[in-house]
């Protein structure tokens, strides 16, 4: 049985972080996943607006749009996504309906996902909280009913370190952490940085992405479309075509950090394992082997408060919240090192035919091969 949920993403192209180009091919994959919808978090670059931004990266950039579009085209799904409000929260109680009205599609799907549910849906986050925290702000009662769980995959293990989710708006992380939602705490940082793993953070590193080689030839093209940067305007037939080598060898050997597996792991009830033959896999729960070592992924109960920075504490043991461990950290990034790629490579886009492979269904409407005859340049059909 599949679990529903709404994913809100950075996702930007070209990307900010190409890890948010990679992680989201997860739920659009993996069957034990019901994606309803793609949330486009978005921080603007410059501080125009009557609202404060949030200096980001260096542009120019847009929304992504074009990758949740490719991945329905691939996949063959109709999933709704929209565009999120641009600049901070002004107050833990700002709704944001002063925003133009192409930002407030984030936050009404979220809403509009949730009123069609029959089921408690899982809500990812995994850029700002703010289409999270402002569609509480509009309907909390909904979300309290509606929601199975906030997935937060933003702050620190310490109050020592300021992580990058958390600074694109400290005012919505903590309305989500303090709205008494179902909330799963994904720590992003240490005490040092986004990079060094410790127990409760989420980050493990890809050491290159030569692996992208033998995935599905429209997904690794997906993938070079994103990451190498391209430019071009037909990112449908992108899909049909081979980049430039230069292109391909530029993503290959780019070392990749990741931090968004824990979290997909555990909505999709995914196990990650080492098997009797010393090979390691993420699999279904029900696929476990008696012979199979289960490397923890795990959330446990905690109490959680957030922080004036926008961070928050917390603490194992009885408690509402709950907030993610494993062991060894070394221990498992070598084991995703192995296990993702695998995943990744045994995705197939059902029934994926090409761009163009609608316009040669009807035999009677397919172009003569070959070029036009003088008597019939520049007729109209």
């Amino acid at each position: 049985m599949s679990v529903p949920v709404i994913t809100v993403t950075d996702l930007y192209l070209p990307p900010e972080d190409p890890g948010d180009n990679f992680d989201l091919i997860l739920p659009f994959a993996l069957d034990r996943v019901d994606l309803r919808a793609v949330v486009l978090d978005v921080s603007i670059e410059k501080r125009e607006s009557v609202r404060e931004g949030v200096l980001g990266y260096p542009g120019p950039r847009d929304p992504g749009v074009i990758p949740v579009t490719q991945l329905n085209a691939l996949f063959g799904t109709s999933v709704p996504f929209g565009v999120s409000p641009f600049a901070r929260m002004r107050a833990l109680d700002d709704q944001m309906r002063d925003v133009p009205a192409f930002q407030q599609r984030g936050p009404e799907l979220i809403l509009e996902t949730l009123r069609a549910a029959d089921e408690p849906v899982h809500i990812m986050s995994f850029g700002s909280a703010r289409p999270i925290a402002v569609a509480f702000n509009r309907d909390p009662a909904l979300l309290r009913e509606k929601t199975a769980m906030v997935h937060l995959s933003a702050g620190s293990t310490t109050l020592d370190y300021l992580e990058w989710n958390v600074y694109l708006d400290p005012i919505a992380t903590r309305r989500v952490v303090d709205s008494g939602l179902p909330l799963g705490l994904y720590p992003c940082a240490s005490a040092v940085d986004c990079y060094t793993p410790d127990e409760h953070n989420t980050s493990w590193w890809l050491e290159d992405l030569r692996w992208i080689e033998g995935m599905h030839p429209a997904l690794r093209r997906y993938l070079l479309y994103g990451l190498g940067g391209q430019s071009r305007i037909d990112f449908l037939r992108a899909l049909d075509e081979e980049p430039p080598a230069e292109i391909a060898e530029a993503v290959y050997a780019r070392r990749h950090a990741v931090w968004e597996t824990a979290a997909w792991m555990i909505v999709s009830d995914s196990l990650l394992v080492r098997r009797g033959d010393g090979t390691h896999r993420i699999i279904a729960r029900n696929e476990r082997r008696a012979d199979d070592v289960v490397f923890r992924n795990e959330l446990v109960p905690a109490t959680a408060a957030s922080h004036p920075s926008g961070l928050y504490t917390f603490e194992t043991g009885d408690g509402p919240a709950h907030v993610f461990r494993r062991d060894d950290p070394l221990a498992y990034e070598r084991a995703l090192q192995e296990a993702l790629p695998h995943l990744y490579r045994s995705f197939t886009p059902p029934g994926w035919q090409g761009s163009t492979a609608g316009a040669l269904h009807d035999p009677e409407s397919r172009v003569p091969a070959g070029p036009l005859s003088p008597s019939s340049e520049g007729a109209r059909p």
